[in-house]
């Protein structure tokens, strides 16, 4: 993998990408645009989602969509996980083999009827364009990552809104952005899903700069930085270091006759205290990444708990589900890299089971993504008076205003409800749910109980490598916070974070962490 010419590559692809944007949005919002006339409600939405989110936020996060998207099927591709190739020629061939065979009128299962007879008209001149070609592959584009939407919603939600609108025009030629995605990307570089997170260190370089050169002015990290500004892709030899001396060993420990060590390149054998949480299968184990990023660090785990079930005698075609659904646990405040954990503990599934991806019920990836929740007196009050007093305890008061700065604070939020078994059983009792009054309300419940259930318990392993940011680059609702719940840890978020996964680890189990050399 040639990490130069990727950074180049991603570097490059995100300015090309955030111009594009900036000139479409321009374009699109002009009083007499065709958008206006063709898309008036997606016209209408992008306008209100600058209104909510800033332009500046609006133009960042539909480009890095847009980039997402094309290495996720260059990926899939290359990989031969897709049907057809999306984003990459058949050999021998210029054109992405779903346009090839389209022109051929040969359509990939995910093109619906109507799509079919759109991109007919197009490329037989019914419908008259500038470019036939181009026009039928943006929309053989979206109906491919439409079709992946129910099984991987968190990297390809339905495109349907104003951001189709600010897709790129040109994916054909040979200056477009594909065309210069499979060269940086060559096939043997896919073999890895590691590719995806360095990709993505990469992409945020740059911002990541613009971050540290207001520190440099004495400016504070506001929450939309932080993740630019402390999120780092962890090499892969000190992730294996890590996670073979903590979930290695937790296994060891309790099956001295397994012959796991010998897998292993990085494991140091210790003496054995006899102390250490008592596991008989490898259903039983936890472990979290309270800061999991791009997954990295999830991703070589499945590995080890791979190498586990197989040893135990697992049916092979059974054992990634078991992973995903009884094992892995991450947390993240940056959507980017939340998407990118979820989409690369799939893609791992499907590397050991080669039908993971058109089983029935696909397990999704236990990716928590840190959200801000926040709830008015009069919200609070009716939601109350609808479940009933006795199951509103303090602990889930208390909790109901915790998370109103998720995504500042991140994991180091300690609920105060520790276990939300009798507030779901409440909620379930009275059919809140089916209350149309209170949908708005109860959403924001179901989702601050799960960010709750993520953080509350407490892990056989908990491996990570924290986020690092002195008091001195902290904005003022994190320091306040530091202060108040870390006094002996504040003065970096590694430290507190030290503190944190501690009180998340089971007694005598294992965290695993990247720390300074002194706290």
């Amino acid at each position: 993998m040639n990490l130069t010419s990727l950074k180049t590559f991603a570097i490059e692809a995100r300015r090309k990408l955030m111009h594009y944007v900036v000139d479409k949005v321009a374009f699109v919002l002009a009083d007499e645009s065709a958008a206006r006339r063709s898309s008036p409600k997606s016209v209408k939405e992008l306008e209100e989602a600058i209104r909510k989110q800033g332009q500046e936020q609006v133009i960042e996060a539909t480009a890095y969509m847009w980039f997402n998207r094309f290495c996720a099927l260059r990926f899939m591709d290359a990989n031969h996980y897709t049907s057809i190739g999306v984003v990459t020629p058949a050999e021998g061939a210029t054109r992405p083999e779903i346009l090839t065979e389209a022109i051929a009128e040969n359509f990939d299962i995910n093109v619906s009827e109507t799509t079919k007879q759109r991109i007919q008209a197009l490329l037989s001149g019914e419908t008259p364009s500038n470019d036939r070609f181009n026009d039928a592959y943006r929309i053989l584009f979206i109906a491919a990552c439409n079709g992946w939407s129910d099984i991987m919603p968190f990297m390809f939600e339905k495109i349907n809104d104003y951001t189709e609108l600010l897709m790129p025009d040109d994916l054909l030629s040979a200056n477009s952005i594909l065309a210069e995605l499979r060269e940086a990307i060559p096939v043997e570089d896919c073999q890895d899903v590691e590719l995806i997170g360095w990709l993505y260190q990469f992409y945020i370089s740059e911002k990541k700069d613009e971050v540290f050169g207001g520190l440099k002015k004495n400016r504070k990290i506001p929450k939309e930085d932080i993740p630019a500004a402390t999120e780092l892709f962890t090499p892969h030899w000190i992730v294996r270091y890590m996670v073979e001396n903590s979930l290695g060993r937790i296994w060891l420990e309790n099956h001295p006759e397994s012959t796991l060590a010998e897998q292993f390149q990085f494991y140091i054998k210790a003496e054995s205290t006899g102390k250490y949480p008592k596991i008989s299968s490898p259903e039983e184990i936890r472990i979290c990444d309270p800061c999991c990023g791009s997954g990295h660090t999830l991703v070589y785990a499945f590995d080890v708990l791979y190498a586990i079930y197989v040893e135990c005698g697992y049916d092979s075609t059974e054992i990634p589900r078991l992973i995903l659904e009884k094992n892995l646990y991450g947390l993240e405040l940056d959507p980017r890299a939340a998407a990118l954990a979820s989409f690369a503990l799939v893609m791992k599934a499907r590397q050991r089971y080669r039908r993971f991806l058109t089983a029935r019920n696909i397990i999704q990836p236990h990716i928590c993504l840190l959200r801000n929740v926040d709830f008015t007196d009069q919200e609070i009050a009716e939601y109350t008076e609808a479940v009933g007093r006795d199951f509103f305890t303090i602990p889930f008061f208390e909790t109901m205003h915790q998370f109103t700065d998720a995504e500042n604070l991140g994991s180091l939020i300690v609920p105060r409800l520790q276990d939300s078994t009798d507030v779901r059983e409440a909620i379930d009792a009275k059919n809140v749910a089916g209350n149309l009054y209170l949908q708005d309300t109860h959403r924001k419940v179901l989702r601050l109980l799960e960010m709750s259930d993520y953080l509350a318990p407490r892990y056989h392993v908990v491996v990570t490598n924290p986020p690092y940011m002195g008091s001195k680059g902290m904005n003022a609702q994190h320091k306040e916070f530091a202060e108040k719940n870390y006094p002996d840890s504040k003065s970096d978020l590694f430290a507190m974070f030290i503190e944190r996964c501690m009180k998340m680890t089971l007694p005598y189990a294992f965290t695993a962490m990247i720390t300074m050399q002194s706290w």
